[in-house]
Order: structure tokens, then sequence, then C-alpha cells
């Protein structure tokens, strides 16, 4: 069970209820979900569920969340256990993050990942072997 890249829990969310301002940001959501070797976390599908059911403005149904996390069975989702916790503590304590952050990045790296995507870690940043990108920031052109 491997991912080239891994999507964190904002990705899907802006998937799923990204409209009016957020418009873009489902856009370049849904195109990564729909253009890349994704996989995600036991963690970032309990995120979603209750972001989009219980938090969001417009919050959604709890049959259509759940259809929406049916949709990324198909993908790799890391399983938190006790070794994931441990990583996850160790690298809240290396990098200086939450620990729900480290969790985020122990999962990727259990899943072989190389990529997060997310907007909630320092873009660019290297943690270990797994490297952040927002998807979400506009990048300059190159010359």
């Amino acid at each position: 069970m491997t991912a080239r890249v891994f999507l964190d829990t904002n990705v899907l969310v802006y998937a799923a209820l990204g409209t009016g301002k957020d418009e873009r940001k489902r856009e370049r959501a849904l195109e990564l979900i729909e253009s890349e070797d994704f996989g995600t976390s036991a963690q970032v599908l309990q995120e979603f569920f209750v972001t989009v059911v219980k938090k969001a403005a417009r919050p959604l149904p709890a049959r259509e969340a759940l259809e929406w996390i049916e949709q990324w069975s198909a993908f790799p989702c890391q399983a938190v256990d006790h070794q994931l916790v441990r990583i996850a503590i160790e690298l809240s304590e290396r990098y200086a993050i939450s620990y729900w952050d480290a969790a985020i990045l122990a999962a990727a790296e259990a899943l072989g990942a190389h990529t997060v995507y997310s907007e909630d870690l320092n873009d660019g940043q290297r943690y270990g072997q797994v490297r952040v990108i927002n998807p979400f920031r506009k990048r300059s052109a190159n010359p």
C-alpha cells in the first residue's frame, strides 16, 4: 500500500465544500484528486467528516460526507496505530509542530509519499523524507 502524494484534510474539505470565494480552491482540490496517485489516513478521513458535517458554515448531511469518503476508499489509507502515534510524537518534538500535523507527516511517510499537499504546514519545507506543498498558493511563473 503506497501513494506518491498525500492529501491533507483541507484539500478534501475544499473538494466537497469549496464555493464562493473558495471556488478556486475547490477546482484545485478536485484536480489533485482526479490526477494524483494519492493516499490519506484514518485521521484525515475522520477530520474530513467532522469538518464537513459539524463545523462547516453549510454542513453536509452525514450520508453525503460518507459518499465522499467511500469514493476515496479506492486509494491507500494509513491506519493510526501505536507505532504511528509514537513517530508522530517524535516528529512533533523535532519540528515543533502540533501532534496532528506530525501525524499527517508520519502517515504520509508510512505510505511512501514524497509530497504532502496541505495549507497547514510550511509551504516548501521538507520534514524528513516528505516535502509539503500548499496547492492553493499562487505560484509565480518562472521567467
